[in-house]
């Protein structure tokens, strides 16, 4: 496992909608982006902090995209779609894969802010490009392979003081 250090370059890559629901179903509380930018950081040198987020028309829903965007965080947003029988969609997953490889070359350390097992064969890639993968969730709700395959999780649930509002 490589070590941090602080003149690595890192990215975070924040699923707010995965970190949303799963604060709100086992805290009902929000996330801090401030202490969790900070600790996925951990004094190295940013390369960019992409939180990935869903417009639901909800009343609050852009002081909260503009909050994120003066702690640091780039906002990458997405409408929610409502189909003919009413179902509504919305997945940021494809995208954040995306941009995670495009990042892996200019990157050595990636942080995914999220409990989703989808990602393990993205953190895995990433791995074999040389890029040390770190996994920021609630350790009740992450995914066990996503859990296994990066090189560090740190399970927000042992702190949530720092991590919850």
């Amino acid at each position: 496992m490589p070590p941090i250090h602080g003149n690595q370059r890192v990215a975070i890559i924040a699923d707010s909608q995965n970190l949303y629901h799963t604060a709100h179903s086992l805290y009902s509380r929000n996330i801090d982006y401030t202490e969790l930018l900070d600790a996925a950081v951990a004094d190295r040198e940013l390369v960019r902090a992409i939180a990935y987020v869903i417009r639901a028309d909800s009343p609050a829903e852009e002081d909260f995209f503009d909050a994120l965007g003066e702690i640091g965080f780039e906002t990458k947003i997405k409408e929610i779609k409502t189909f003919a029988d009413g179902s509504q969609k919305a997945n940021w997953d494809l995208g954040m894969a995306l941009d995670a490889v495009s990042l892996a070359p200019k990157i050595d350390a990636f942080v995914l802010c999220s409990g989703d097992g989808d990602f393990a064969r993205l953190c895995t890639h990433l791995r074999h490009e040389g890029v040390r993968t770190e996994v920021f969730g609630f350790g009740s709700s992450t995914a066990e392979e996503l859990v296994d395959v990066a090189d560090r999780f740190v399970d927000m649930s042992e702190d949530e003081e720092r991590y919850l509002l």
